[in-house]
């Protein structure tokens, strides 16, 4: 089946970007929101507005579908007018969600029974990426559908894998985020001893991350936090989340991983101090507030 219409639930801050890609591309869109006023420049491009997600499901093609938490991805794909509730057959559900994988293997079995394809793609690279078209995007699924729905990950993303089955989209994504906890602590850290040590933070970011230390956090991240530019790429509150999970998925393989412990305790901490709307770069301010004069 060819792809022409395509439902979109959920236009945060990086759905929105993301979604409006598909739009440019020639791509009829049905969207839903909880709040509408967020999806007012795809509407302004010409979206259509649903009531809710089962009315999108009903108009698409492709459904995509990128909200905060596991519980959000239950209500819009499995409530009472959610996603399965109005899907055709023979349609695809892409769930872009960082989420649980053991969700996501549900998902895509209760859906398979209605002869509906799902992958679990969620993606990384925060609004950068999103506005720009240049998200990694990690799937999980049949090899078919993911090649089905290739031309659209490519207007929103440039660094897209198939990782396997059902799930591995997510635990991939839970790699990523393990990777980025620990990394942001050598952020902060050294932004903040920069600072101390009365360095320049935009001329010390300019050399340290061209050379063995070079990160995408640090290049991307750095320059915000030297202009004291917290604005959420990326909730902490969801990154939290997301440590969460990938705690509970270690406990169950029997694994300790201690590094990411330590850094969810950080951003617990960032949350407890009023962070948690912030960007995940925010840890700067609660490292700044522990080593105050």
């Amino acid at each position: 089946m060819a792809i022409k219409n395509i439902g979109w639930i959920g236009t945060g801050v990086m759905g929105r970007s993301m979604c409006l890609h598909l739009i440019k591309g020639g791509y009829a869109a049905f969207v839903y929101n909880r709040t509408k006023s967020k999806a007012k420049d795809l509407l302004e491009a010409g979206a259509t507005w649903c009531e809710n997600p089962m009315e999108v499901a009903r108009n698409s093609d492709c459904v995509f579908t990128i909200v905060g938490y596991p519980a959000d991805v239950e209500e819009v794909i499995l409530g009472e007018t959610g996603v399965l509730a109005g899907i055709k057959a023979g349609s695809i559900l892409v769930e872009m969600t960082t989420s649980e994988p053991t969700l996501a293997k549900g998902i895509f079995e209760q859906a398979k029974a209605k002869k509906v394809s799902v992958l679990d793609a969620p993606v990384s690279g925060g609004d950068v990426g999103a506005r720009s078209g240049k998200l990694a995007i990690m799937v999980g699924g049949e090899r078919g559908t993911f090649d089905q729905v290739m031309p659209l990950f490519k207007l929103m993303g440039e660094n897209i894998a198939y990782m396997g089955p059902a799930g591995a989209g997510q635990h991939t994504k839970m790699c990523n985020q393990i990777h980025i906890a620990t990394t942001m602590i050598g952020v902060v850290e050294c932004l903040l001893y920069a600072y101390k040590a009365g360095v320049n933070l935009e001329e010390m970011i300019a050399v340290v991350g061209s050379g063995a230390a070079a990160s995408w956090s640090l290049n991307n991240y750095g320059p915000r936090i030297a202009k004291r530019n917290f604005d959420p790429g990326f909730f902490i509150k969801h990154f939290v989340k997301d440590m969460d999970i990938a705690l509970k998925e270690a406990r169950r393989m029997k694994i300790s991983l201690p590094g990411l412990a330590l850094a969810h305790q950080f951003y617990v901490s960032a949350m407890a101090i009023g962070l948690e709307n912030m960007g995940t770069h925010s840890l700067y301010k609660l490292f700044e507030r522990m080593n105050q004069e």
